[in-house]
């Protein structure tokens, strides 16, 4: 485990972040509108963490405020925050005016020693492989081999529209070559989903038919 952090403000979301990732985000309660002017004055980080339905994940990612885009005269603000570092919940606080918990923030793990490893080369091509094909079809534009080259599993994943459990699952997962493992096989599955939905749609512009 990496180190630890007492009473780390948070913020629950319907939203899993990943590091490098960068979106925005709104505030407009006023104990998140509190949380992030403690941490613009401080020049700290917070934390999002999902909130899926009643459930409060415990694996989140660490941001950064890179943008305070608009502030308006009742305290609401526009930002844009970027994703740092993921880190586990260990325990809630609830004795703040936001929000908060004491973290650990999570440490890469080698699996190059366990039975049926991945090997980093061999997942790195099929991830790289996968996201190409898949940005391709929906943009008609592939990626250069040096933009993929520059590319981590999070640099990929954060530029398409994964669901949260996805997305979450990455988070969790410890090594680099996991990672890229397992981003290859999302990146094919939402290929597949893409060219069904646009059968679908041909067809049904076509009110059923099939032209030969």
């Amino acid at each position: 485990m990496g180190e630890s952090i007492e009473r780390f403000p948070l913020f629950p979301l319907d939203l899993v972040m990943l590091p490098g990732e960068v979106v925005p985000l709104h505030i407009f309660e006023q104990r998140y509108r509190t949380m992030i002017g403690e941490c613009l004055e401080s020049e700290s980080e917070f934390g999002i963490v999902w909130l899926g339905g009643e459930v409060l994940h415990d694996v989140g990612c660490t941001v950064e405020i890179t943008q305070v885009i608009e502030e308006t005269d009742d305290g609401r603000m526009n930002i844009l925050v970027k994703g740092v570092l993921p880190f586990r919940l260990r325990r809630r606080v609830d004795d703040m005016d936001y929000p908060a918990g004491d973290i650990v923030l999570l440490d890469e793990e080698d699996p190059t020693d366990e039975e049926g490893a991945v090997d980093d080369r061999e997942a790195a091509a099929a991830a790289r492989r996968g996201y190409a094909d898949l940005v391709e079809r929906v943009t008609d534009s592939r990626p250069g081999e040096d933009d993929l080259s520059e590319l981590d599993a999070y640099g990929m994943a954060s530029t398409i529209a994964f669901e949260n459990d996805a997305k979450q699952e990455l988070l969790e997962l410890r090594s680099e070559s996991e990672r890229l493992s397992r981003l290859a096989t999302l990146c094919v599955r939402a290929l597949e989903r893409y060219d069904y939905a646009e059968r679908a749609s041909e067809r049904a512009s076509s009110n059923g038919r099939v032209h030969h």
